[in-house]
């Protein structure tokens, strides 16, 4: 294989890798919904408590952020069998995220320390351009439309319409308005595009250093 090759690969890696990463690091970053809980009035709106409210959240970010298969159970909330279907679906999607996060980081760390050697380096730039294109994409379909961005991507992750969540069987949905789904993907994408400078800044030292 090529060095131009190994290249456009190293960077296809790096680029799911960080997206991968800006996906879990999102999930995990639970006083992002602690402030949310504030600034979108949850207590105010559905009569709970706020250490009721970060009981049953904890509970889902708990259980998705998990490998094992320990069935999902939320402190004071019930749950019909489609919620636990949906939430089963959820976990897969963030396992893979998380496998692609682990494998990605590994493999991409073997491909820079083998691009390093051979002193090339593009892979840095044609990665940059990749993880901001992305956003820019994603990001344009968001501020256009939220509400069916939100939809579309329910529509193609799953095969069913489990996530249409009925609140007198599943009141969970109730503590997780569409507003906080719309800051997560705010989050990931502002990550998705650190990462992004990150790659662009080092390549552009290292030109400049190769210059000199």
């Amino acid at each position: 294989m090529k060095i131009k090759a190994w290249s456009i690969l190293l960077s296809l890696i790096l680029t799911l890798t960080l997206i991968s990463l800006a996906v879990v690091l999102t999930l995990a970053c639970k006083p992002l919904y602690y402030l949310d809980i504030h600034a979108l009035h949850i207590p105010e709106t559905t009569g709970y408590t706020i250490s009721e409210i970060k009981a049953n959240y904890d509970a889902v970010i708990d259980y998705s952020l998990s490998f094992g298969k320990v069935p999902l159970e939320f402190p004071t909330f019930p749950m019909s069998e489609g919620g636990r279907i949906h939430f089963e679906e959820v976990k897969n999607i963030f396992n893979l995220f998380k496998y692609m996060a682990i494998f990605g980081t590994l493999t991409g760390a073997a491909g820079i320390l083998r691009q390093c050697r051979k002193q090339s380096y593009g892979y840095l730039k044609l990665t940059a351009i990749l993880t901001v294109a992305l956003p820019a994409v994603i990001g344009a379909t968001v501020a256009l439309n939220w509400d069916w961005t939100f939809a579309a991507f329910h529509e193609l992750a799953f095969n069913n319409d489990y996530w249409l969540f009925d609140p007198a069987t599943d009141p969970v949905i109730n503590i997780l308005p569409d507003a906080y789904f719309l800051h997560c993907a705010v989050m990931i994408l502002v990550l998705v595009i650190l990462g992004s400078l990150i790659c662009g800044l080092i390549y552009r030292r290292v030109q400049r250093k190769n210059v000199k």
